[in-house]
């Protein structure tokens, strides 16, 4: 599904689930024709994401809603600064404020810890991924965020690769017969689906080289170490990319990065980042 279309459909089942049946809150005190503005204050430091996304919640809310944006996404933001004002109906911007921060800190969090890894990888030729360690229902923006912070996003979910992980080689009997029985479905059933192959050892490796060419684009070694790691990436050559998983974070990024592998992925990315501190405040004039 295109991006815009699956955001629209995020947004419209976050705000039901959170309005639910009303905004008793607001719609206690508050009249209902009544004009506001708010500000999104910047409490910490970091990477700055989810403004186009907050942009659009409102949108969706109140399609005449005023958004005027002070930064924009992948910026370094501060403590102290101002991102954006929203003017609008204040029931719309009470109904949307947590939906907003919740995505916008959530995101911010993933883009500033990613843009810490991506630093690490500056004057190497590998680049970082995320995973499918993904929060139920939140995926498109968290890889959005992954994305925003300097990263690719890997597949995004089950449908748009073939990933032979550990579990399908052993219950299909091996490499070779998961590579064989792959290569032939997407032949007649997906044609065009790329085929990623995963490896625990240079034996594994080798059984790939032996069997997968013409058939896998990649191989993901996984749990490798750095030493290892330079044993498979020689061996490989250019015959397939290359990934290295497993126990890599900002501590030896670079030992992974320096035996010229062509991706790391790094769940930690996501279910490993902290939300920021953001606030939407009301405007009194």
């Amino acid at each position: 599904m295109e991006y815009s279309a699956a955001l629209k459909i995020l947004i419209e089942h976050a705000l039901k689930e959170d309005i639910g049946d009303g905004d008793h809150s607001t719609l206690s005190c508050i009249p209902a024709g009544t004009k506001g503005k708010a500000v999104l204050k910047i409490k910490e430091d970091g990477i700055l994401a989810g403004m186009d996304v907050a942009r659009q919640i409102f949108a969706l809310r109140e399609p005449a809603a005023v958004f005027t944006s002070f930064k924009q996404d992948g910026e370094v933001m501060k403590y102290g600064e101002q991102a954006f004002t929203v003017e609008a109906h204040v029931h719309t911007i009470l109904q949307c404020e947590r939906l907003v921060l919740n995505c916008m800190q959530r995101m911010s969090g993933i883009a500033t810890l990613t843009k810490q890894y991506t630093e690490k990888l500056k004057g190497f030729k590998t680049r970082l991924l995320d995973t499918r360690k993904t929060t139920p229902n939140f995926r498109l923006l968290e890889k959005e965020a992954v994305k925003i912070g300097g990263g690719v996003n890997h597949r995004f979910g089950l449908y748009d690769m073939i990933m032979l992980k550990d579990n399908h080689i052993d219950y299909c009997g091996g490499i070779e017969q998961a590579i064989e029985l792959a290569a032939e479905y997407v032949r007649t059933q997906k044609p065009g689906l790329k085929i990623e192959v995963e490896t625990r050892s240079l034996d594994d490796v080798r059984r790939v080289l032996a069997c997968g060419q013409g058939k896998v684009f990649r191989v993901m070694l996984d749990n490798f170490t750095p030493e290892q790691l330079a044993q498979a990436v020689q061996l490989i050559g250019e015959t397939f990319e290359t990934e290295a998983s497993g126990g890599i974070n900002l501590t030896n990024i670079e030992a992974y990065a320096q035996t010229g592998v062509d991706f790391v992925s790094v769940g930690g990315l996501i279910h490993q980042a902290r939300s920021l501190d953001l606030s939407l405040k009301a405007v009194i004039n």
